[in-house]
């Protein structure tokens, strides 16, 4: 099986340099041209480079996901230059946190802001323009482990990325009579593989072997400790990890990439109002079961690589 986008249109919001970043670098090797969105023009300008780079073709499309007019503004420009738009990842999301003893109202209300108006924003224009045109195309919402399963420390996170989940159901069946497939795609702390992104990550002095828990609201942070009460107990545990995932490991945004590309596919023709879950099986594990020492965890195969600058040695 073959999988090809050549001769669709995507649009990815939130193309910041790890999980949005490898999911449009995917949809462009696999043939797509991809509009890149996000409120951070390096990011865009960044992720139009490394698309360029790999022999894509990718296009600007800059502003605030809640913001309709700016929606309807970028989404136009997209079918001023292309004519069309055949899939929509939506990404954007605000990471960071505290939990709910200490989460701030401003703090809450802006990230269910982005994760609600950003979807259902996207999902109204694009979708509208794929029906307008006859398009039978692809939508897909990425959610997150934290919309499935409790997690300490993410209040508002783990509230949006649970109500992405229902808003997918619901968009498939408003969409199916057109044609149009809507599914959640839900990942787990993948491993940052942009060689930019571990570089300068290392150069802050931070860790790259996955998603950050240390406490705070920069970057990738989720979550951590708050408050100096002699009360208190910590919201996450931040030392050394057994090997809680089955496969040994949650993968990389170049493993979301490839299976948001088939899932945009013409394979995937009958697939919607579902969620696909690419975490090295860390959602299907019990809560008790540790899968195996670390020497007995034979892990995935190789990944199959999407990007052809040099890997990023520490």
């Amino acid at each position: 099986m073959e999988i090809t986008l050549e001769g669709k249109v995507a649009l990815v919001t939130g193309v910041g340099p790890n999980i949005g970043s490898g999911i449009a670098l995917a949809l462009a090797k696999y043939g797509a041209k991809v509009a890149c969105n996000d409120v951070d023009e390096a990011a865009i300008k960044a992720c139009i480079a490394r698309i360029e780079r790999n022999g894509g073709e990718a296009m600007p499309a800059p502003g605030d996901v809640t913001d309709e007019e700016t929606v309807k503004g970028y989404v136009n420009d997209i079918l001023e230059r292309w004519g069309r738009i055949d899939i929509l990842v939506n990404n954007a999301a605000l990471l960071g946190g505290r939990g709910v003893l200490d989460e701030s109202v401003e703090f809450f209300e802006r990230a269910v802001r982005i994760s609600a108006l950003g979807y259902f924003l996207n999902t109204k224009h694009v979708g509208r323009a794929m029906a307008e045109r006859g398009i039978r195309g692809s939508i897909v919402c990425i959610s997150s482990s934290n919309g499935w399963n409790g997690s300490a420390g993410v209040i508002a996170y783990a509230f949006n990325k649970g109500g992405v989940n229902n808003f997918v159901r619901a968009a498939a069946m408003d969409l199916a009579p057109y044609g149009i497939r809507v599914n959640s795609f839900t990942p787990t702390a993948p491993n940052p593989d942009n060689p930019e992104l571990l570089a300068e990550l290392a150069a802050k002095g931070l860790p790259i072997g996955g998603v950050l828990l240390a406490p705070g609201r920069g970057g990738a942070q989720l979550g951590g400790p708050e408050g100096g009460e002699p009360w208190r107990r910590p919201a996450r545990w931040n030392g050394p990890r057994p090997p809680m995932v089955p496969m040994g490991t949650t993968g990389t945004p170049t493993d979301i990439g490839h299976a948001v590309a088939w899932l945009c596919s013409d394979y995937a023709r009958l697939i919607t109002g579902t969620d696909l879950v690419v975490d090295g099986g860390a959602r299907a594990k019990n809560f008790a079961y540790i899968p195996a020492a670390p020497d007995q965890i034979a892990g995935p195969l190789p990944v199959i690589p999407l990007d052809v600058t040099p890997p990023f040695e520490p």
